[in-house]
């Protein structure tokens, strides 16, 4: 049985090492194998492990503690999985992970190891020191994660405005259709939005479009949402969302707009509202990066410009 387990967790480890490897050089299959690596790790190796550990101790009252490792494991784990792959919550994700080992398993731990009479003091020590580690890992993770792909989009966002500016020196059209109308009517909500979160970040459009590395806090997830809080700083704002799904639906019904009206939604990246009121504002204003969520605006207002032109 032993002999099972060290293969299993060889083949874990080199599932998620390789993982990492294909992630820090951008290759393709990355995401694949370090999710696959993670739930090997959590459902598969770590059950069998403490499973054959809690047989050969042969001692059913530390059940509950094997039972913690397991869930802390899964927490831990999985927090830092949703902040590496950028998923929705991976903010409160990894917050969870860094406060379940310190409120969760140590006091059970401490709690069942105190009644063992070969109690050993160095045991504790240990598992400090290891939760502290975590603890360090867990947040170089929500500090310094794909820093290099940030700066990549700062580069697209530096593209972005150069485009726009060029947009800019057409002519305005002579009539104004209902499309049109819609359109202006999100780059105004969208001009509305980065106004908001420049000034909130303490520096101006100008600045921006000058050197995207005015953005202080680029990495960090909660930053733009607090620059958009409506109704007593307690609600996000939505207008952005209402204004492209009027958007999209104008484009819907307008004879002859069929291919657009298909594209629409993959060129704004804009997911139609489901049961889940203003899902697509929290996922891009709230549980994104700051910096995407800036570029985000800025390649939207240049896609409608665009789409604008061809209208003509």
């Amino acid at each position: 049985m032993k002999q099972k387990i060290y293969i299993l967790g060889l083949i874990t480890t080199l599932v998620i090492l390789t993982g990492a490897m294909f992630r820090v050089n951008h290759m393709a299959g990355a995401s694949i194998l370090l999710t696959l690596g993670m739930i090997m790790l959590v459902l598969w190796f770590l059950p069998a492990a403490l499973r054959n550990h809690y047989m050969t101790e042969n001692n059913k009252k530390n059940l509950t503690l094997y039972l913690v490792i397991w869930l802390t494991c899964l927490v831990v784990f999985g927090g830092m999985l949703f902040k590496i792959m950028h998923w929705p919550h991976a903010g409160l994700a990894l917050i969870m992970s860094l406060l379940f080992p310190f409120v969760v398993f140590l006091p059970v731990f401490l709690l069942v190891t105190s009644r063992e009479k070969s109690f050993n003091i160095y045991n504790t020590v240990y598992v400090l020191s290891l939760l502290a580690v975590v603890s360090v890992f867990s947040g170089l993770l929500a500090l310094n994660v794909a820093k290099d792909k940030i700066n990549d989009s700062l580069s697209l966002s530096r593209n972005y405005n150069r485009l726009e500016k060029a947009l800019d020196e057409n002519p305005a059209p002579v009539n104004q259709t209902p499309v049109m109308q819609r359109i202006d009517d999100v780059l105004t909500v969208v001009d509305e939005y980065q106004d908001l979160i420049f000034r909130h970040e303490g520096f101006t459009e100008d600045q921006w479009d000058n050197d995207q590395g005015n953005l202080k806090r680029a990495e960090e997830a909660q930053v733009s949402s607090p620059a958009l809080l409506t109704g007593g700083k307690s609600l996000l704002d939505t207008r952005l969302e209402a204004s492209l799904f009027a958007l999209i639906h104008e484009i819907d019904k307008t004879a002859g707009y069929e291919e657009l009206s298909a594209a629409a939604p993959a060129i704004f990246d804009f997911t139609l509202p489901s049961d889940q009121q203003h899902q697509w504002t929290s996922m891009v204003f709230q549980y994104n990066t700051q910096s995407w969520s800036v570029i985000y605006l800025d390649g939207l207002e240049t896609n409608l410009k665009m789409i604008k032109a061809t209208l003509r």
